[in-house]
């Protein structure tokens, strides 16, 4: 197979960046971005733009709605600016990150999306699964800073996640079932902020939890409990009202599904 990575349209960038790319050339989008870190680069500092645009609008907004004097707005715009600048450099730290941890990904995704396999499914799966997928695949072998707030801060760390996110969350115990909570982070998302909890077994083998909360009347129509297996991934998710899980392992399918029942069960509590 060659080495040369598929053509890309700068059209299908700027659909990427926004959320419009058809899913089957999502696998040559990525195989691109991984074969050209400074395009790569290019696309996340338009990503990050595009996002803190939008938050600084609803912000600005939500201010003026309380009826700001044109002296407060000038302090809102510069605060908005400054959140802008961090954003952003998170964003391309993100970006970065994925492009060193997925290794072949892209590749991997590109031949079997040609070939209507797992590749294909990942790429039609929901928009939350594949994000799942993505920070899965960046944060899981990571050593030193696999999570942002540990566990021996639970409490904190679910209190503060789901602060940000809008709603309540759980950090489910796995303990029974051989996995221990290392602790959490918050991930960037399409207009919300995502959350990601990382277990890991006495064998060093790890597990996320990946969180997403829709907008009304954004989430997907399939609320039913799925998997999905993406090489040596597999991935289990669901919808409840308005939030979205993804608990992704490099567990076999048989050995993961007890522990996502778990999951599940424990959440709907």
């Amino acid at each position: 197979m060659s080495d040369t990575p598929p053509r890309v349209e700068p059209d299908e960038l700027h659909a990427f960046v926004d959320g419009q790319l058809d899913p089957q050339r999502l696998p040559a989008v990525l195989a691109w971005l991984q074969a050209d870190p400074a395009g790569a680069a290019r696309v996340a500092s338009w990503q990050a733009q595009r996002l803190a645009l939008r938050r600084a609008a609803r912000e600005i907004e939500r201010e003026l709605a309380r009826d700001a004097t044109p002296a407060a707005l000038s302090g809102i715009v510069a605060g908005h600016r400054a959140r802008s600048r961090r954003r952003a450099q998170a964003w391309q730290a993100l970006a970065a990150g994925l492009l060193l941890a997925v290794g072949g990904l892209g590749g991997w995704w590109a031949a079997r999306a040609a070939a209507g396999g797992e590749g294909a499914r990942l790429a039609g799966s929901p928009a939350f699964v594949r994000e799942a997928v993505a920070a899965h695949v960046v944060y899981v072998p990571e050593r030193r800073h696999p999570v942002e707030v540990g566990a021996d801060e639970e409490a904190h760390l679910v209190q503060w996640l789901g602060r940000r996110l809008g709603t309540p969350l759980k950090a489910p115990a796995l303990q029974a079932r051989g996995f221990r909570l290392l602790g959490g982070r918050l991930l960037p998302g399409d207009g919300t902020p995502r959350a990601q909890f990382m277990y890991e077994d006495a064998g060093g083998r790890r597990l996320t939890l990946f969180v997403s909360v829709f907008r009304a009347g954004e989430g997907p129509t399939e609320t039913a409990f799925r998997s999905m297996r993406d090489g040596p991934r597999e991935t289990f998710y669901w919808v409840e009202a308005r939030q979205g899980y993804a608990l992704s392992a490099e567990l076999p399918a048989g050995e993961l599904l007890p522990l996502a029942r778990e999951v599940h069960a424990q959440l709907a509590r």
